[in-house]
């Protein structure tokens, strides 16, 4: 693929992560991806010939490789420092957008989870993504209980940023790191 097939197939990704992490799978219909990406109709086929679940996908990976890249490289003294910086920086995300954008699957995933395998699956692969790396620093920091914490740490987190962007507050971000931090 050439220089310009790729810059439309990335255009077509950033306008559909920015879609679903705004408004969910039903909400990032493929006219408004094509609107939103200023490409044409006939590329978002040649690109993704499997349509939207293939796009979603696509968006859903690259989204995953960024965050887990963001918990890889948060520099931390030990586990709950680290912790507690992953839950300000994603709400810093989450606030800096002014509560519009918040977790790039949770949306997606209630969306889909029980009628759409294809989704289904790259929704439940990014989790892991996640897990996996949020387990690996917990290992860093020899913390004696790694899976299973990693496990609850990855949904209080999704579920701290639901609550924050629905309040619009940070107020349950603050009383998640607090929490966190007896946890761990």
């Amino acid at each position: 693929m050439g220089k310009k097939g790729t810059e439309t197939r990335c255009k077509l990704i950033k306008a559909t992560r920015s879609l679903i992490e705004t408004h969910g799978y039903f909400g990032a219909g493929l006219n408004q991806v094509v609107q939103e990406s200023g490409t044409p109709r006939g590329s978002l086929y040649f690109h993704f010939p499997g349509g939207k679940d293939e796009l979603v996908t696509a968006a859903l990976s690259e989204a995953g490789s960024d965050i887990a890249t963001i918990i890889r490289t948060i520099e931390a003294t030990d586990a709950r420092d680290f912790a507690r910086k992953m839950v300000n920086l994603l709400g810093d995300q989450l606030e800096g957008s002014q509560w519009t954008i918040g977790c790039p699957v949770a949306a997606v995933a209630l969306d889909t989870a029980s009628t759409n395998d294809v989704v289904q699956q790259a929704c439940s692969s990014t989790y892991q993504l996640w897990e996996e790396a949020i387990r690996e620093r917990l290992i860093g920091f020899d913390h004696p209980e790694p899976e299973r914490i990693a496990t609850v740490a990855l949904a209080m987190i999704e579920g701290g940023l639901v609550l924050a962007r629905t309040h619009r507050s940070r107020e349950p971000l603050r009383r998640l790191a607090d929490t966190i931090d007896i946890l761990i």
